[in-house]
């Protein structure tokens, strides 16, 4: 009842669909694939072998501009803020990206993220046609309510079905967050990105351009539910995982086995009481091919009785290396000697079982079980709508990662904080000291958003934003592992569990920008009198502090030492001074023997002479000297 006559052009679009589907996309009429469909003169623009949609451009053009933001850490809201290695930042996810990429550029091991799946309903953030002058672009997505929070109205945008870009606007949200996140990667890291049939498709190809199709790694079938959905004609059971690595080309080791499982496990014993321990036996024949004549030969059991290779086939091992691992007793002819040999294969010795691309719900587990997770942590409030499982986070960490080697694992969709709770689980469980980076945006839960609908639950929880929650989630997490600990330290190693979090917020930077269009003859002396102080008024000197750390590319969790003068990071490395800058400083520092030295320029205002004798007295020392 929209008041308007019938379309008689969409009706007639309409009818054109259903008989020739291929020459729509998007819901749009493709008019190069029309001509095609009815013309022998086919000629496709730009034709080759390339993912490419509406807007492709616009996301370059996104992802090339620089950031000058920066974190401005929340002591206040983190927990043993001064040791702890785990790292919460709320901010858009973009923009984090783009910050991070100096200090931790090549650093990050495993990277897990589940975005928006684009069903129809989801709200993000997916740039413009850039008709719009940048600065009214950054007013509009930063729109604010009275108390400071994100709104909805400004930042988000509903992906609707009906839109004429629907693919295309996902696409445009997706790539520069999965471009600059390769950047981050070591290269042995891998990335696990969750995804169901919405964009699986496209997800693969845009991946392959980014990644490269060569360092793919698999498509994971994750089975999500336990029972069938009756409202569909053919229920959903999976989600898809896709697997690429960063440099599996170049042979980069880039996963684990898993741990062998119990029923794995209960194959092994120790019939002959062999001092390695639990041992399996394992067949001992191969296909012949190209076998050598090495590999065919005759076997005599310690009974005297001969075993050549069975018909078709041969010994898998040279005659010299079975004699070898004969005399090693590695070869077992069964309980009798009478049996065809095997080759034991050690339990001490195992490298795990290697995964391959079906997850069933019993062993990697579903939906429910990650919503009875939540619930049990906020006294049955259901404040996520189905959030991953931490089994299953776990096993994916338990490829891509090490208990022993300070691994970061990044989450950049943080949503319900599965990713982080997996990490201080497994740790807990293998004594290992991984650490996590998890990104959440301070979207309002009144409104919700992305595979949010139980935001009204936290709303009427008292949760402010949907980063608000997340955050409580990993608190309640540290809590209960903290009293575990207390009541069962037994079940602990005697290593150092890292039960903290360090918070920080996106935020624009403490130092004013010089924008060199909007000086004019007449304002330039009143602007070189404003920047005699470079910093914004108000900045607080723990902010700036860590805006020169992750500037000068060193990370939030450095150590930092407080010296009388002047701040120490990483072990001298880095001295930053804020305060003051006299002779007795600058030989303190020079004492010290800092590979670098940052500080601000208004500490020698009025002293040229001063700054004039620091910066020769740095070079002579071999310091790095930068003032801002």
């Amino acid at each position: 009842m929209i008041g308007e006559s019938l379309s008689i052009q969409q009706d007639n679009l309409e009818k054109l669909k259903q008989i020739f589907p291929q020459v729509f996309s998007e819901g749009g009429l493709d008019w190069e694939k029309l001509k095609a469909t009815f013309s022998d003169d086919i000629i496709f623009s730009n034709e080759r072998y390339v993912l490419n949609w509406a807007g492709k451009s616009d996301a370059f053009k996104v992802l090339q501009i620089p950031t000058t933001a920066t974190l401005r850490p929340s002591p206040e809201e983190s927990i043993n803020f001064d040791t702890t290695q785990n790292i919460f930042i709320e901010g858009e996810n973009l923009e984090v990206l783009k910050v991070l990429q100096k200090a931790y550029y090549g650093k990050i091991k495993c990277i897990i993220i589940d975005p928006p799946y684009n069903t129809g309903s989801d709200s993000f953030i997916y740039p413009d046609s850039f008709k719009e002058s940048k600065a009214d672009y950054e007013k509009r997505i930063g729109d604010k309510d009275e108390e400071g929070y994100l709104m909805k109205e400004g930042l988000f945008r509903k992906n609707s079905k009906d839109s004429g870009h629907f693919h295309s606007n996902w696409l445009s949200m997706m790539y520069p967050r999965l471009f600059l996140a390769k950047n981050l990667l070591r290269d042995d890291g891998v990335i696990f990105v969750h995804i169901d049939d919405n964009e699986v498709h496209n997800l693969r190809l845009m991946m392959n351009e980014i990644f490269g199709e060569e360092n793919f790694v698999a498509s994971i079938i994750w089975q999500k539910r336990t029972a069938p959905d009756a409202r569909t004609l053919i229920s959903e059971a999976h989600d898809y995982i896709l697997v690429f690595s960063k440099r599996l080309s170049e042979g980069k080791n880039t996963l684990n086995a898993f741990p062998l499982d119990e029923s794995r496990r209960e194959n092994y014993s120790n019939p002959d009481s062999d001092p390695r321990g639990d041992w399996a036996s394992v067949d001992l024949t191969g296909q012949t091919g190209r076998a050598p004549k090495s590999q065919f030969y005759t076997i005599v059991s310690p009974s005297g009785k001969e075993f050549p290779p069975p018909k078709g086939r041969c010994w898998a091992l040279a005659e010299t290396t079975f004699y070898e691992l004969l005399k090693d007793n590695r070869i077992w002819f069964g309980k009798d000697g009478n049996s065809r040999p095997r080759l034991k294969k050690f339990l001490a010795e195992s490298e795990g079982q290697r995964p391959w691309t079906w997850w069933d719900n019993k062993t990697y587990g579903h939906n429910q079980e990650g919503n009875k997770e939540v619930m049990a942590l906020f006294e049955g409030n259901l404040v996520f709508d189905n959030p991953k499982p931490v089994r299953l986070i776990k096993k994916i960490l338990q490829l891509a990662t090490s208990n022993n080697s300070n691994d970061i694992v990044l989450d950049f969709f943080g949503g319900s904080g599965t990713t982080a709770e997996a990490v201080i689980q497994l740790n807990r469980e293998d004594s290992g000291n991984r650490r996590f980076i998890i990104v959440q945006l301070p979207e309002l839960t009144e409104i919700g958003g992305n595979d949010f609908q139980a935001a009204s639950v936290a709303s009427k929880l008292g949760y402010k934003t949907i980063s608000d929650v997340l955050r409580e989630r990993i608190r309640r997490v540290i809590k209960k592992v903290e009293k575990e600990k207390t009541e069962k330290p037994d079940m602990f190693d005697d290593g150092e569990l890292d039960l903290g979090l360090k918070v920080f917020k996106l935020s624009s930077s403490n130092f004013k920008i010089w924008r060199g269009n909007e000086i004019t003859e007449e304002n330039l002396v009143q602007q070189l009198d404003v920047f005699a102080d470079p910093a914004n008024e108000g900045s607080q000197e723990q902010d700036i502090l860590h805006e020169l750390m992750l500037k000068a590319g060193y990370l939030l969790t450095d150590k930092v030492e407080a010296k009388d003068e002047f701040y120490s990071i990483r072990d001298g490395e880095l001295i930053i001074v804020l305060t003051q800058m006299n002779e007795t400083v600058i030989n303190q520092i020079i004492a010290a023997r800092p590979k670098k030295v940052i500080t601000l320029d208004k500490l020698f205002i009025s002293n040229d002479q001063l700054k004039t004798n620091t910066v020769l007295q740095m070079r002579d020392a071999g310091i790095d000297f930068k003032t801002i």
